[in-house]
């Protein structure tokens, strides 16, 4: 599937839970930290300085009205973004390599690894670039979903029908041809309430590299029939 960055239509009120403006540590190589700074698309900005890990994030205000959200990303979840707006375009990694047709899941894991998750027997990565030697949890979209259906102390499952409750930071998985298994995994990057009521979710991931691409989208042209389904990750 390919898949590009899509604009915000200005005609429906945002209310989009991502960090706007604000410096976010980021922890890279060495251990230097690096401040990303999350502009509205999504990319980095030129910011760059010492920024605190904990730093509180800030959400962007409605498009249309100028009024602010009302909820701010923990900085668990800053943390997260931060690392899914800095490498959504990469295509290798020394630490956790690349796979050239399916790195979603590969990302997808980093990421919450950013956010503070730990490994463990089920889902770990060996480090050195070579992504095969990783646990299938950490690069199969459906040994993922098994993973979390067996520890619900992580995620909570929701299917589409429940928009409402999905949350920036949460996990989005497809099933494109509704053959039961799970063939794509990104990471939920904005929230918006249409006028209308209706939710939009958008995501980022690899394989295509992504970032702000609608899930109505994937589901009703890119991959008509589609089903999405989510993963709640506990703030």
């Amino acid at each position: 599937m390919s898949e590009t960055p899509n604009s915000p239509n200005p005609a429906v009120r945002r209310n989009r839970l991502v960090a706007i403006g604000v410096a976010a540590a980021l922890v890279v190589g060495g251990g230097a930290a690096t401040a990303i700074a999350l502009g509205s698309g999504g990319a980095p900005s030129d910011a760059s300085g010492a920024a605190a890990a904990d730093a509180a994030a800030e959400t962007s205000t409605d498009d249309s009205s100028g009024e602010a959200s009302d909820r701010d990303l923990s900085p668990a979840v800053a943390a997260q973004l931060a690392y899914v707006s800095a490498h959504w375009r990469d295509t290798s990694n020394e630490e956790f390599g690349f796979l050239e047709e399916s790195d979603c899941v590969n990302f997808a894991s980093q990421s919450l690894l950013e956010r503070g998750w730990t490994t463990d027997d089920e889902w770990w990565y060996e480090p050195g670039g070579d992504p095969y030697a990783h646990a299938p949890a950490w690069i199969s979209s459906t040994a993922f979903r098994d993973y979390l259906e067996a520890h619900p102390e992580r995620a909570t499952a929701l299917t589409d029908a429940q928009r409402e409750r999905v949350k920036v930071g949460d996990i989005v998985q497809f099933d494109w041809d509704d053959s039961g298994d799970r063939d794509h995994t990104g990471i939920v990057t904005a929230v918006e309430m249409r006028d209308d009521g209706s939710v939009s979710i958008e995501y980022a991931g690899h394989t295509d590299a992504t970032y702000d691409y609608t899930v109505d989208e994937a589901i009703t042209e890119k991959h008509p029939g589609g089903i999405a389904y989510y993963w709640s990750v506990p703030e």
